[in-house]
């Protein structure tokens, strides 16, 4: 098999083909993701609710990641692996490069982070020494005590602009992907035609370059999912059908519909 790389998701942009990513966090979910033709893959640190039962993602530390990351790895090895950079990992440009570099040595071909155009040094530096950059825009959930909750962002014409901004201003950093969570259609439809750099939804709407889903929602097994997750299991009947599922309703623009969807 030939791995996935940034230059065939930055073709699949340019060809406005979209694309499917869910999260993995152990060999064999990774691998059954990667044999229904799942090619991008996130170590999030989702984890912390997902498998440690918090209520935030800001317990998870870097360790937790890295042991993740080599899990997920061993189970897809072709994958194009990405890796969240934990609660305060990444505080200054410096602090960046040494966790980047233990989530890189893991197997992850790129390590995501939370924020805006305060991340533009760091990401400058990561990028500039090897390490791919992926940037989190809108709901930034390690932001939760400062949002107040976990709130659909850029309702408003200065939050709104706010975003675009910060996505112009880290695609210039150097910036090779962009997560939107929970923003509205129309705001993901302008940061995604504006970039060069393919654009990941989650609560984002159908327009943008991909959508990426936790795995417990998209099988059912979240006990209170969010309004853009769908539980792809219920109709599907087996895990590896509901897989299948979720790439064909991502890949032809039926999921997510209205129905998941913010306006």
């Amino acid at each position: 098999m030939k791995p996935m790389t940034m230059t065939d998701l930055n073709q699949l942009k340019k060809e406005k083909r979209k694309f499917a990513t869910i999260t993995a966090y152990d060999a064999s979910f990774a691998r059954l993701f990667a044999e229904q033709g799942i090619d991008v893959m996130l170590v999030g640190d989702s984890l912390g609710m997902t498998l440690q039962g918090a209520d935030t993602t800001i317990p998870v530390t870097v360790e937790d990641i890295v042991y993740h990351t080599r899990c997920v790895r061993t189970g897809a090895p072709y994958a194009f692996l990405i890796a969240d950079m934990p609660f305060m990992s990444y505080a200054t440009p410096e602090q960046s490069c040494e966790n980047a570099a233990k989530l890189m040595r893991a197997g992850a071909n790129m390590v995501k982070v939370e924020g805006g155009n305060w991340l533009f040094d760091t990401i400058k530096m990561l990028t500039e020494r090897s390490v791919p950059v992926c940037a989190h825009l809108g709901l930034t959930p390690q932001s939760v005590h400062i949002l107040g909750g976990y709130k659909v962002q850029g309702r408003d014409e200065i939050s709104a602009n706010q975003l675009i901004k910060d996505a112009i201003i880290l695609e210039k950093a150097g910036t090779q992907l962009l997560v939107l969570e929970c923003v509205p259609v129309e705001l993901a439809k302008r940061i995604t035609d504006k970039l060069q750099i393919p654009v990941i939804g989650i609560g984002a709407g159908n327009m943008t370059d991909g959508q990426v889903l936790v795995m417990h929602d998209a099988l059912g097994i979240t006990a209170s999912p969010p309004k853009f997750a769908k539980n792809f299991l219920e109709k599907a009947g087996n895990i590896r059908d509901a897989i299948r599922l979720y790439k064909e309703q991502v890949e032809n623009g039926t999921y997510p519909g209205k129905e998941h969807s913010f306006y």
